[in-house]
């Protein structure tokens, strides 16, 4: 496990990015210009993850949900996306940065599929800091994608219904190959996963800060981390005890 200030640095951190609209209309302004700020914030969170020793970063940035927000919305959401992959991958690329996005893919548009499909293939041999990107993914979704084949290999005879263990599903979901995360965090003060990583967080470090993600930056960042650092990690067992001390 990597260190900052000679703490631990969880390996993995994923972000729920809320508070967009929020950050606009206290500003009396469109929410998609909360939107465009938060790409902001987004670039300056993988440099912070990057420096501070995170070897993943995960993003929730569009959920299978969010097709239902007002056309002209989704409409910029998309536009930003495109924007952030066709300014910021050549960046990414040169500071080793590697890319992987999670979701459904099947249905995507024909101008969004290729471009992430480009910024994986781009990245795929660096080996530096992986961003993966959840995009128009769902947490219920992956897990029913992950049962439907498994189910497949069972009625093909490749698998035995006795043999489908926790790794086996782990392999199947969106995700595989990627640790678990040590720490889910979620700004804007909300207190929930929102269907974010449902099975990879069962052993998750959870996080509310009450910050807006425009207003993430990197010292909320790195006190997230710091308070991440004290906490203590059982995995359903018990604390470790202390040595007994000679002579007491």
């Amino acid at each position: 496990m990597s260190k900052i200030q000679s703490r631990p640095v969880p390996a993995h951190v994923a972000i729920i990015m809320d508070g967009n609209g929020r950050w606009a209309n206290a500003r009396g302004l469109p929410r998609t210009m909360g939107h465009r700020k938060g790409v902001e914030a987004v670039r300056e969170a993988v440099r912070t993850a990057g420096g501070a020793g995170v070897r993943y970063l995960t993003l929730f940035a569009f959920s299978s949900e969010n097709w239902r927000r007002p056309e002209e919305e989704v409409s910029d959401l998309m536009g930003l996306l495109k924007m952030f992959i066709r300014r910021d991958l050549a960046d990414l690329h040169r500071e080793n940065v590697r890319i992987r996005v999670i979701g459904d893919r099947d249905g995507l548009r024909s101008d969004i599929l290729p471009l992430l499909v480009e910024a994986e293939e781009t990245t795929w041999n660096n080996t530096g800091i992986t961003l993966v990107i959840a995009f128009n993914y769902g947490a219920r979704d992956e897990m029913a994608r992950a049962v439907r084949a498994l189910a497949i290999d069972v009625a093909n005879g490749r698998l035995r219904p006795e043999e489908i263990t926790p790794a086996c599903i782990s392999a199947r979901l969106d995700t595989a190959g990627i640790p678990d995360p040590d720490l889910i965090l979620r700004t804007s003060g909300e207190e929930r996963l929102s269907n974010f990583l449902l099975w990879q967080g069962a052993y998750s470090e959870l996080m509310f800060v009450p910050e807006l993600w425009p207003d993430f930056t990197r010292d909320v960042f790195l006190s997230a981390l710091e308070r991440y650092a004290a906490r203590e990690r059982r995995f359903g067992g018990l604390s470790p005890q202390p040595r007994a001390v000679a002579g007491s």
